[in-house]
């Protein structure tokens, strides 16, 4: 009870040392709600509200059809112009797309005949100008297909394939990369606040006052990692209720709390990192030097940026052994699929074993660290 007693006091030290330190509190703040927007509205990858403008030459059902299958949220209705318009309502900047539908397309059409219809694309809208030509060019060539078999009376292709997308039906970038930046965050911050506490320690000199105390190096270490483990976990949960769900409107299919629990589990592990790691920094410069060495390539490789399959085999089977992996692996299920814990069990167990070998490891890098500056 008197350790337990000790840990808790000494972590409560470390939460005044946190709230006192205004540049700290400042970047995990900045971290779970500045640096989430930014990713969620940068990097779009997908086609959003495109301006579209017709000029239909032909008035044919066929050219109605077409005009009829731009549809929200890829492409804001269609607006009928005229051919002498297209040119300098595109110098203008009015609309990204412009079709011209000539005269006698639908004939042309049914004929065989092959007609061309001309799609123009605004290039300086780069992203939407590259997705949305392609998306033009299948919703036209299916219109057609469409229209041509209904009136000739052949049949389409026996095999119909309909893509159905449960999470994220419009594949929003947004969705996936503001979840992912709170669970690369948590990572990162883990680290950075198990060893910038023991690093300020030691800048500080306080660390000789409390080897002088009757504490043992674990009790010394447990409290840094309770401590710093319960402002991120704080920090997730603020983050994803107010900033993912109320400010950016993005559904969260699954529970919340489960992968907080989750999160809980890989913070032991991460933070034991950020231990191991402050005691062989002498100073937060080089702190920083050892976290870009250890972190980026665990976050890069755990599956948040590119999936495991697009990996090598040997790459993706050696990254099982990080926690990380794991932990993108439920988080993902939890959040997006709403997996339950019958699902995300040996993902857990997974966190908990390899985050209880790394916690013992650097626990023992601790009190030789501690045991060698004593002396």
């Amino acid at each position: 009870m008197r350790s337990l007693s000790n840990i808790f006091w000494l972590g409560t030290k470390e939460l005044r040392s946190f709230f006192s330190d205004f540049v700290l509190l400042g970047f995990v703040v900045y971290s779970f709600s500045l640096t989430v927007i930014s990713q969620a509205h940068s990097n779009s990858q997908e086609l959003y509200h495109a301006s579209v403008a017709i000029a239909d030459e032909d008035h044919s059902e066929l050219s109605r059809r077409i005009a009829h299958a731009f549809l929200l949220p890829y492409f804001k209705p269609p607006v009928s112009i005229s051919q002498s318009e297209i040119e300098p309502l595109m110098n203008k900047g009015r609309f990204t797309f412009a079709l011209d539908i000539p005269p006698n397309f639908e004939r042309d059409v049914l004929a065989g005949r092959r007609p061309g219809l001309q799609v123009n694309v605004d290039a300086t809208a780069m992203v939407q100008a590259g997705l949305g030509a392609g998306y033009a060019q299948q919703i036209i060539s299916t219109e057609i297909a469409n229209f041509v078999s209904k009136e000739q009376d052949t049949s389409l292709s026996p095999v119909n394939l309909v893509v159905r997308i449960a999470f994220n039906p419009n594949v929003t970038t947004s969705w996936f990369t503001s979840v992912m930046g709170i669970i690369n965050n948590v990572t990162m911050l883990a680290i950075i606040l198990a060893g910038a506490a023991l690093v300020r320690e030691r800048e500080h000199g306080t660390m000789d006052h409390l080897l002088v105390m009757p504490l043992s190096p674990f009790e010394i270490a447990m409290s840094k990692i309770w401590a710093n483990g319960l402002v991120i976990a704080v920090a997730v949960g603020l983050s994803l209720y107010l900033v993912v769900r109320m400010l950016l409107q993005i559904p969260i299919n699954g529970s919340i709390p489960l992968f907080l629990l989750g999160t809980v589990l890989y913070l032991f592990f991460a933070t034991a990192i950020g231990l191991f790691l402050g005691t062989v920094a002498r100073s937060m410069p080089q702190l920083g030097l050892l976290y870009m060495l250890v972190a980026l390539p665990m976050n890069l490789l755990s599956g948040s940026a590119t999936p495991l399959e697009s990996m090598p085999p040997f790459l993706a089977t050696a990254m099982q052994a990080s926690p990380s992996t794991h932990f993108v692996s439920f988080a993902q299920s939890i959040l997006y699929r709403g997996a339950g814990l019958d699902v995300v069990w040996p993902q857990f167990v997974a966190v908990a074993g390899i985050g209880a070998l790394f916690l013992f490891l650097s626990l023992l890098r601790f009190r030789s660290a501690v045991t060698s500056s004593s002396s």
